[in-house]
């Protein structure tokens, strides 16, 4: 009779620490990092991740080598100056991310030129 009421208590002891472990995992989520880790650009050639750590921690550690327009160590998005159709004085979004990102990897001879490298997902 002990080992029926041993097996009960041990699935009990078991399914409590599995509820348990599950609420914990659930509550405590890790912090979000400062810096973004990946970000997701949406476009109409095909969307393009975009790999923030592997950019800076292997091919620069300046920030103003692609945010241009930092002031007061606060950065912009993209899209608040470039639009997406540009002018004679400011380049449109693609314009801009395809000269800054390509002139890049075209310059340090590392990373993709090829529209269906970026634009693959």
């Amino acid at each position: 009779m002990s080992s029926k009421r041993d097996l009960k208590v041990a699935i009990l002891i078991m399914v409590i620490s599995m509820v348990t472990g599950i609420i914990c995992y659930a509550s405590f989520t890790p912090p979000a990092s400062e810096n973004p880790v990946r970000i997701m650009f949406q476009n109409k050639a095909g969307k393009v991740l975009f790999t923030h750590y592997i950019h800076t921690g292997d091919y620069t550690e300046d920030c103003l080598d692609c945010h241009h327009n930092l002031e007061y160590d606060e950065s912009y998005n993209c899209s608040e100056c470039h639009e997406e159709t540009g002018d004679e004085d400011m380049l449109s979004r693609a314009d801009s991310m395809h000269q800054t990102c390509m002139g890049c990897h075209e310059d340090i001879g590392a990373g993709p030129v090829e529209c269906n490298s970026c634009h693959s997902l």
